[in-house]
């Protein structure tokens, strides 16, 4: 049997949240461009990416 949409969701969502600590430890490094495409990442990969990249200040506009 297949795993419940709970369980799916919820790994999704964990997955979600290491790639995106992922992220963050790489951003004092990043260059503009990279964390340009950074906010790319993050905007495509969840839906409230948008809130996100504001948070981390990766595009100023």
């Amino acid at each position: 049997m297949s795993c419940s949409e709970r369980r799916r969701e919820l790994r999704r969502r964990r997955k979600r949240a290491k790639k995106i600590t992922h992220l963050k430890r790489r951003m004092p490094k990043a260059s503009v461009s990279e964390k340009a495409a950074m906010a790319g990442r993050i905007r495509k990969m969840t839906p409230g990416g948008e809130i996100i990249v504001r948070q981390l200040a990766l595009e100023e506009r």
